[in-house]
């Protein structure tokens, strides 16, 4: 058996036995991880060259399949070319002609591979800067569109990207065809940014009487507007005019000029231009009637043709009776200028931008009426004053914050030491838990304030939701009583959220609370947790959330409702729906600041007599790799001290008398030696003798002059080990901008109380 298994591997092996023998032979002298290295090489080799053939062979599958794909799309658009009326040609990628259709062939003969500057030469001027722009349009864009006047009339020429190539349509407008201005015969011309004319139909020609280069040629005052009545210097004299100018593109402007004495309705010419015009106009009597209304002006008013209507009736929000406005333009008492009105008529918002202008006629003067849709220039404008109101009132509510809080340092720093001397068996010192308790609502209440304006110091951590509501759920059943049922519903595989817990809870329990208010006979309110995946931007209330992964928070209550005339204010500082007394109108202003200040976005939905819904979206937390879910940051505070005593010297500055007077005695009463200075000026001249040891600086961060970190920074030049506490009425980020550099330093934000100081200074001696 064993001979038999030789033989078969024999007569597997080409070639005889004895040139089979010699390589056996000579592979046996060679080391056998040479010959596998090069059998592994040849294989190697192999693969490689199969992979580039491979590779090379379906790049050329993918451009033949593209190729024939851009061809039926050619072929596909000359079939539906081929019975257009208008002029079309097929470019290639060179920007040469591949086909055109039977129009453009009658019109301009063979013009197969002919570039398409040559094909519009004969039919409008500069056609090879057109064509030129058209091309680097569409090297960002697929279409390019633009309009060229010239003496025959007007010419639309419309590019679009197929595959590699290019479909060209041209549009010529004479004979009443086409542009309705330029063949009705109304003087048009295109202008560029700087008030070059760039071309003009024969109408323009023939009222200006030559061609023109400026607008500074043409119009006796300059910059023209639209719906705006000034004069030309036409053929002969000088002519009154009303101008209606278009956007066109590129910076270009069609400015389209109606001579007054054509203005009345009644004249053909005028009336067919006042309808075709691609721009909203309306036709004003005398008492404010309209008398009449294009097209697009009854699309933008909502009106409907033989309804007889007043411009007091369409449009509202000028801020004075629109009828005494018409009068006055009508006797000329005002100049004629854009004026912003909301379109009554139409279900949703609507603002128009409309100028008057007068019209002599016959039986009397009337007023030309021309309308553009402001709507989106008014959202605007609304989100800007909006921004800057809320920026304002931010901005006061800080710089209140910090006075508040020097007073409410004084108060609770005085209140804290007399109490130290007094028992709680003293007739005083139920007098002075009040004033303290008070004291620190009043301290609350500029948190309120700091975080409206979301100046307020966060301390964000990772934080599970579900968690911080069992943390607060007995509290929150306390302060909703008995007559309202909360009700938690937690999605099972809620993900982690950074944001600072504490903050969090205070806007749970704010939103609680509304919703108990808003439910005076009881009632649910229903708190739900969700994990939700934006798969492309959400855009709603004037907000923006981006596409991705948030922790959603929905608390809905059964309660009165938000009417929709105030939905758009609840998140405003002091504004309150509640009665007098019973809000301070800081709880929603404050969950907002909390929420942006987190990075978070909120939403309100609210039907009268229904309820209410708070939306909240939270940024998914993205655990660092290799950092496990259990896993906390460990706290850089070290435990607060049990020994309070010491003999170091403290140099105490602080501008503001009370609280440095406070600081002082406090500081004093526990052993320390305290320096004071009012400012830093004071603070380096003291600090001027060597021979004073200092161990910890005091000081307040903003302050008249030099402010804190500005000073410390100079004094740790000679003095580098001393420790430092900085102390301010404002938020952390007041120092963060100033003095992030400071080493060996703390922040202990004002109101603090004695304890607080002191123990603050203890630790930074250990």
């Amino acid at each position: 058996m064993a001979d038999q298994a030789v033989m078969a591997r024999r007569r597997r092996l080409p070639g005889d036995g004895a040139t089979w023998a010699l390589v056996l032979l000579a592979v046996g002298c060679l080391p056998v991880a040479f010959l596998a290295e090069g059998i592994l090489a040849r294989i190697t080799g192999f693969a490689v060259a199969a992979s580039i053939t491979l590779t090379a062979a379906l790049l050329n599958i993918w451009r033949f399949r593209r190729e024939r794909a851009e061809r039926a799309a050619m072929r596909q658009a000359a079939e539906l070319a081929t019975d257009d009326p208008a002029l079309v040609f097929l470019t290639d990628s060179q920007g040469q002609i591949l086909f055109e259709n039977p129009a453009a062939r009658d019109r301009f003969g063979p013009r197969e591979g002919q570039p398409m500057s040559r094909a519009l030469a004969g039919l409008i001027p500069n056609a090879s800067a057109i064509a030129f722009r058209h091309e680097t349009t569409l090297m960002r864009d697929r279409a390019a569109r633009e309009t060229v006047v010239t003496r025959r009339g007007t010419v639309k020429i419309t590019a679009f990207r197929i595959g590699s190539g290019t479909l060209w349509r041209v549009d010529e407008a004479e004979d009443g065809a086409g542009r309705a201005p330029t063949s009705n015969g109304l003087p048009m011309m295109v202008v560029s940014r700087n008030d070059t004319i760039l071309s003009m139909n024969d109408a323009m020609r023939r009222t200006l009487g030559e061609r023109r280069k400026a607008l500074s040629e043409v119009f006796e005052t300059l910059p023209v507007q639209s719906g705006q009545r000034t004069r030309i210097r036409a053929a002969e004299d000088w002519t009154e005019v009303m101008v209606i100018e278009l956007q066109a593109g590129d910076g270009r402007r069609e400015i389209h000029v109606l001579p007054v004495d054509l203005l009345p309705m009644e004249d053909e010419i005028a009336a067919r231009a006042f309808g075709a015009l691609p721009v909203a106009l309306v036709h004003i009597g005398a008492g404010g009637e309209i008398l009449a209304a294009n097209p697009r002006a009854q699309s933008l008013l909502n009106l409907h043709p033989g309804g007889e209507m007043v411009l007091s009736a369409v449009v509202e929000g000028l801020g004075r009776p629109i009828n005494d406005w018409v009068e006055d333009v009508l006797a000329e008492r005002i100049p004629s200028r854009p004026e912003m009105v909301q379109a009554t008529l139409r279900e949703d918002d609507c603002f128009v931008q409309i100028t008057l202008g007068r019209i002599a006629g016959e039986g009397g003067p009337t007023l030309l009426g021309v309308l553009h849709d402001a709507t989106a220039l008014k959202s605007m404008e609304q989100q800007f004053v909006q921004s800057q109101k809320m920026q304002a009132i931010g901005e006061l509510a800080g710089g209140v914050a910090h006075d508040f809080n020097n007073l409410l340092t004084a108060i609770t720093g005085h209140c804290d030491l007399l109490m130290m001397r007094h028992d709680e068996g003293d007739p005083d010192y139920a007098d002075l838990a009040q004033i303290n308790q008070n004291a620190n609502r009043a301290a609350s209440l500029v948190g309120q304030l700091l975080a409206f304006s979301r100046k307020q110091t966060l301390r964000p951590e990772v934080v599970d939701l579900r968690d911080t509501m069992s943390d607060i759920t007995h509290l929150l059943n306390r302060l909703i009583g008995e007559k309202v049922r909360l009700e938690l519903d937690h999605d099972p595989h809620l993900l982690p959220i950074r944001a600072d817990r504490r903050q969090m809870e205070q806007v749970i329990m704010n939103l609680i609370v509304n919703a108990r208010d808003a439910m005076p006979d009881g009632g649910r309110v229903l708190v739900e947790t969700r994990v939700a995946r934006l798969r492309e931007p959400l855009r709603r209330d004037q907000a923006e959330v981006p596409a991705g992964h948030y922790v959603t928070v929905r608390v809905s209550d059964e309660g009165t409702g938000i009417p929709p005339d105030q939905i758009g204010r609840i998140f405003e500082p002091f504004f309150t729906t509640k009665g007098t007394g019973k809000g301070t109108g800081l709880g929603l202003s404050m969950v907002y600041g909390i929420v942006k200040q987190s990075g978070g976005f909120i939403f309100a939905d609210s039907e009268p007599g229904r309820g209410t819904d708070f939306t909240l979206y939270f940024p998914v937390y993205d655990r660092p790799k290799g950092q496990s879910p259990d896993s906390q940051p460990e706290s850089s505070a070290p435990a607060r001290p049990t020994d309070l005593s010491g003999d170091a010297v403290v140099l105490l500055v602080e501008d503001e008398a009370s609280v440095r007077a406070f600081a002082s005695r406090a500081l004093r009463m526990r052993g320390f030696t305290v320096i004071e200075a009012e400012n830093a000026e004071v603070a380096l001249e003291k600090l001027a003798d060597s021979d004073l040891e200092v161990d910890v600086f005091v000081t307040d961060v903003i302050m008249p002059g030099m402010d804190g970190p500005t000073w410390v920074r100079e004094a740790l030049k000679d003095r580098p080990d001393v420790r430092v506490v900085f102390v301010s009425g404002y938020a952390e980020d007041a120092l963060e901008r100033n003095g992030k550099d400071v080493p060996n330093s703390v922040f202990l934000a004002k109101p603090f109380t004695l304890s607080d100081l002191t123990a603050t200074v203890q630790r930074q001696l250990h």
